[in-house]
């Protein structure tokens, strides 16, 4: 008897290896997919304008890469003693304009880079409802707790996704032939939105996504959102906002993604990389024992004969921490 439904999840066709360069933007999901590739010494970057929820700031966001956008102060705003931009999430807000703007500036510049040379881009799309200032008219990607009074609320449709993203990736495979792109859809609940209005957002961003990657040869999937809510299917696997998944679940899709995702090559040689992580992290009773002393010895020859290896790889800190 079974008591839940899995399904196998394809290998992806062209796979992503150790050498490529990875660029991740979209909801907080992307970010936790994107801290366990930085853990396991990866070549990415994660959300250069913070989370983003809607595709429509998504698309925009990256547009702004390609135009090589400097932002000014008459982009951003002063909100309860902030500064901050609507383009970007609160982490870039601070209380100097000036720092906000370095700050921004910075990550749009690394972004911009990253994107003409990235062999992946992986796209997380949370939510199609998007909230519009009443003042101007401007989709924003953070409402940055500015009273509800300023924005109206609206629910994206299918075309208008499709459209967006279509008319970035016509500029984005024009200016790197190389990239490949893989989506995603966040498995995170907004039931703030409403439960019924939840799976109706979640319903168009798939039914988006799956229009574009039957439309083009380089767009792939890669099921998070399938994995939580048909597989796992469970409030157990829920943090106690019952909204987001927990680290179990995370664990869950990461070990998926990178069964079906990363090139056999590339696991292999995670196994290796999350051996040397793991052995960072030992804490001895005593570190001035011969046996530990041992250890760190070996695991000094270990890290080094990985980057003579794999000399993409960073790993220098473990190097210098076995190396003691």
């Amino acid at each position: 008897m079974n008591f839940r439904l899995t399904f196998p999840v394809a290998p992806l066709e062209p796979s992503l290896q150790y050498p490529d360069k990875l660029l991740l933007t979209g909801s907080c999901f992307a970010e936790e997919i994107g801290s366990r590739l930085q853990q396991h010494k990866f070549n990415v970057q994660v959300n250069p304008n913070g989370i983003l929820f809607n595709p429509l700031s998504i698309a925009q966001s990256l547009q702004s890469y390609m135009d090589g956008r400097v932002y000014r102060e008459q982009d951003i705003f002063l909100h309860e003693d902030l500064w901050h931009s609507w383009d970007h999430h609160s982490r870039f807000s601070s209380a100097s304009a000036a720092t906000t703007l370095e700050t921004i500036n910075a990550s749009q510049a690394a972004a911009a880079k990253r994107l003409r040379e990235a062999d992946w881009l992986i796209i997380t799309l949370g939510s199609a409802y998007v909230y519009v200032l009443k003042e101007n008219g401007k989709i924003v990607a953070n409402c940055h707790k500015v009273p509800d009074q300023a924005f109206y609320k609206r629910l994206l449709t299918a075309d208008e996704i499709i459209a967006a993203l279509d008319n970035m990736m016509h500029r984005l495979f024009f200016a790197n032939n190389k990239v490949n792109i893989l989506f995603t859809v966040s498995p995170v609940r907004y039931v703030r939105d409403g439960v019924v209005e939840n799976n109706l957002s979640k319903a168009i961003l798939l039914q988006a996504v799956h229009h574009l990657v039957n439309k083009f040869n380089r767009l792939f999937y890669f099921p998070a959102y399938e994995l939580v809510i048909d597989d796992l299917r469970d409030y157990r696997f829920y943090k106690e906002d019952l909204v987001h998944p927990n680290e179990l679940a995370i664990q869950y899709v990461w070990d998926h993604f990178a069964g079906s995702c990363l090139h056999p090559d590339a696991q292999q040689l995670l196994k290796q990389v999350a051996d040397i992580l793991r052995a960072r992290q030992h804490k001895a009773f005593n570190p001035s024992t011969p046996q530990h002393l041992q250890f760190l010895s070996a695991y000094a020859k270990k890290t080094k004969a990985l980057i003579a290896a794999h000399p993409y790889l960073h790993m220098e800190e473990e190097e210098k921490y076995f190396g003691q």
